[in-house]
């Protein structure tokens, strides 16, 4: 697996470089430090299989280099490694194309999850955003990832984990059918009505009826407030990862 890593602190570079290389022997990690760089980069070799990218960078806005790679090289996940723990930016890189969204405060086991389910074809919401209000990084804030500080953190899915009044439903209580849920299945890696009607072929209007009844049983309006709510009836399991479903005969 060939890794690109894009953030501006050295430190912190250096630091999700070790990580990364932990993967396994067949891992290959090239850092850059900004956004230049990683055009660069990928102009010079575009063979990569993935990219962690960092929000703040000194000479781009983050967001628009996530838009740009996406737009550019749209079979190479990106996954957005960041020290804001917003909800608004976490929701904001979903809809921008990111795959995952690893906050920096994250455990090495919460990142490893993360890259294990976007590999695999899935999407990552991390379960700190669900059953609690996030806040901003405090001014100047800390920056410094948990894979830089000695001492061990409550896992990200007991920090997570909501009051009992704050119960969400599961997907099984939903009551989806089959086809929906297939349809939700595609929808949430961000296939258009028009891809997943050719995967279940299917028509353009049917689909688009499926997709809206998956939306009114979700209870939500958007296909970002779709992946947030079934993270949520997920939350135990460290996110929710959406698979094709198998071929139909």
């Amino acid at each position: 697996m060939k890794v690109l890593l894009v953030d501006d602190h050295p430190l912190i570079l250096a630091a999700l470089q070790a990580v990364i290389k932990g993967l396994g022997d067949d891992v290959t990690v090239v850092g850059v430090d900004h956004a230049a760089g990683a055009r660069a980069t990928l102009a010079a070799d575009a063979d990569f299989d993935l990219v962690l990218l960092d929000l703040a960078l000194g000479d781009a806005d983050g967001f628009d280099v996530l838009a740009e790679l996406r737009g550019t090289y749209p079979a190479l996940p990106v996954v957005v490694v960041s020290a804001s723990e917003r909800a608004s930016d976490v929701i904001r890189a979903i809809d921008v194309g990111a795959m995952g969204f690893v906050p920096k405060k994250s455990s090495n086991a919460a990142l490893f999850e993360a890259l294990r389910m976007v590999m695999s074809g899935g999407l990552y919401v991390p379960p700190m955003m669900l059953g609690q209000e996030l806040q901003a990084p405090p001014p100047g804030g800390d920056t410094v990832p948990a894979v830089m500080r000695p001492a061990a953190e409550t896992p990200l899915g007991e920090r997570a984990r909501p009051e009992p009044h704050q119960a969400a439903a599961t997907l099984a209580q939903v009551g989806l059918t089959p086809r929906q849920s297939e349809v939700l299945a595609l929808l949430l890696q961000g296939l258009p009505n028009k891809l997943i009607a050719r995967e279940l072929n299917l028509s353009v209007e049917t689909v688009k009826d499926h997709v809206a009844a998956v939306l009114r049983a979700l209870g939500v309006g958007s296909r970002t407030q779709a992946v947030l709510a079934v993270s949520q009836m997920t939350q135990g399991q460290g996110g929710f990862v959406a698979r094709k479903p198998p071929p139909r005969s």
